[in-house]
């Protein structure tokens, strides 16, 4: 405590429980255990001298960004007592380059604060998720966020140019390089990417930006099921070429969600319908985008894939149409205890996928309710799952899990992934373990083992803990 203090000042250290009780819950309410305390460093040399003295001390750090994740990676653990190394403090957008079309920022830069800012320049950063009010790039970065966008701009792994980090030991790898191109040896930046912190702590990074959109068009379309729809995106994916920046996939049950979470908002259609598709089409030059919408829903009418649909007239209107894709989350969240899942699906297999999953839900459990949204676009079903609701606690967290292990049975018949965007972190560790083949399983271990042989670096987070593994291990 001395150190930390002598070392970050009165505002770099938190102790006291009612300071640090933030720091042990993420956004979907699962809590952690109580940290030793918060390391709140303002710059990367600070981290870097944190991690040293943790090192020296064989002290365990978990890296923490803006709590949005959704699966325990960034919570203090209870089997050993964790510091945690909050990067809120550095926020510095540190510097764009217009000409390179790039900006430098801090780890701790909130995501909506870089959107403003690059926005403000005419420029956009196109990651797109429900929590960048709060979640920060280096969070961004460590999990490889996804979100909307990512079937026209990528995953975060695409739009990272370079990185710095602090290594387990306290080094630091200063690789930012706002190159596009570089074609020399190893790609370092790319290990620190969707680690989740366990081979180190970004603490800084050079990021791609695009040219600010100077049209958008927003449309809601109905179609009567997720075979039709799936039909829809490939039409639209031809039709609308490189401009198409999102394509969701929202049942029924989702607009009733969103409007009880949120009853200011209104049906999209005068009627209901069973499956119904948010797309986003935008352009920075003179294209027309309202005759590609307009193409593309004569082209669905007539090959009975689009049964209605609404083309919004306004920002306001296309707000509130990508409000109902938020709101939906919500309404999830007050039926308490359910499924969420991430799934991550070749998009010709989606479709086949969703409805054998619905069949073995209906099957074991024909009271549960299957909520099956997502980013089809790029692949990314939520299949989630609301229990029983006369069940108690521990019964529907018994009827989840059941569901969940065959749900994720499913997946390797698919040549699917159990998570598309939110990593693994604890929560996923089992089943993702099940998933690996031994070669991929050893190549993993090794590098976690040759960056952090101390394993004091988001210990047990993506792996187990050395000691937890068994005898067998090629270690």
């Amino acid at each position: 405590m001395a150190f930390l203090q002598d070392t970050l000042g009165p505002k770099g250290v938190l102790t006291e429980k009612n300071d640090t009780a933030r720091y042990c819950i993420d956004w979907a309410g699962t809590t952690g255990a109580t940290p030793l305390a918060v390391a709140r460093p303002a710059n990367t040399e600070e981290v870097a001298a944190v991690v040293r003295y943790c090192h020296q001390a064989q002290i365990p750090i978990v890296p923490q960004g803006g709590g949005s994740g959704l699966v325990a990676g960034a919570l203090p653990d209870a089997q050993k007592a964790e510091l945690v190394l909050s990067l809120e403090r550095m926020q510095r957008i540190r510097h764009l380059d217009p000409l390179n079309f790039s900006v430098s920022v801090d780890a701790g830069c909130v995501l909506q604060t870089l959107k403003d800012a690059v926005e403000a320049e005419d420029f956009t950063f196109p990651l797109a998720l429900g929590a960048q009010g709060s979640c920060q790039i280096g969070g961004n970065i460590a999990t490889n966020a996804g979100g909307l966008n990512v079937l026209r701009y990528g995953m975060m792994r695409a739009l990272v140019l370079g990185i710095e980090v602090v290594l387990p030991d306290g080094r630091i790898l200063n690789d930012m390089k706002a190159l596009h191109k570089n074609n020399t040896g190893y790609d370092l930046k790319q290990w620190f990417i969707g680690a989740e912190g366990t081979l180190g702590i970004v603490t800084g990074a050079v990021l791609k930006l695009s040219p600010k959109p100077t049209s958008t068009r927003t449309a809601m379309m109905a179609c009567s099921d997720v075979t039709a729809a799936m039909r829809l995106y490939a039409q639209a994916r031809r039709s609308c070429c490189d401009l198409l920046s999102a394509f969701e996939l929202i049942p029924r049950r989702c607009i009733e969600l969103a409007i009880e979470a949120s009853p200011e908002l209104s049906d999209p259609l005068d009627t209901p319908y069973p499956v119904y598709v948010l797309m986003e089409l935008s352009a920075s030059g003179p294209v027309s985008l309202d005759s590609m919408i307009e193409g593309l829903f004569e082209a669905g009418l007539t090959d009975g894939l689009l049964l209605d649909g609404v083309l919004a007239s306004s920002d306001t209107q296309a707000n509130q149409l990508w409000m109902i894709r938020e709101a939906m989350l919500e309404g999830q969240q007050l039926h308490g205890l359910h499924l969420r899942t991430d799934i991550g699906l070749p998009i010709s297999a989606l479709s086949d996928f969703h409805q054998q999953a619905s069949a073995m839900v209906h099957a074991h459990s024909p009271e549960s309710e299957v909520i099956a949204y997502g980013h089809v676009g790029d692949g990314n079903l939520h299949f989630n799952i609301l229990p029983p609701p006369q069940l108690n606690e521990d019964e529907k967290a018994a009827v989840l899990h059941n569901l969940e292990m065959r749900l994720f049975a499913l997946v390797p018949q698919f040549n699917g992934s159990i998570s598309a965007e939110h990593g693994i972190g604890r929560l996923k560790q089992a089943p993702f373990l099940e998933t690996l083949d031994e070669t991929e399983r050893q190549l993993m271990q090794q590098l976690k083992l040759l960056l952090d042989p101390d394993e004091l670096m988001c210990p047990g987070r993506i792996l187990p803990r050395q000691s937890q593994r068994s005898s067998d291990s090629v270690f």
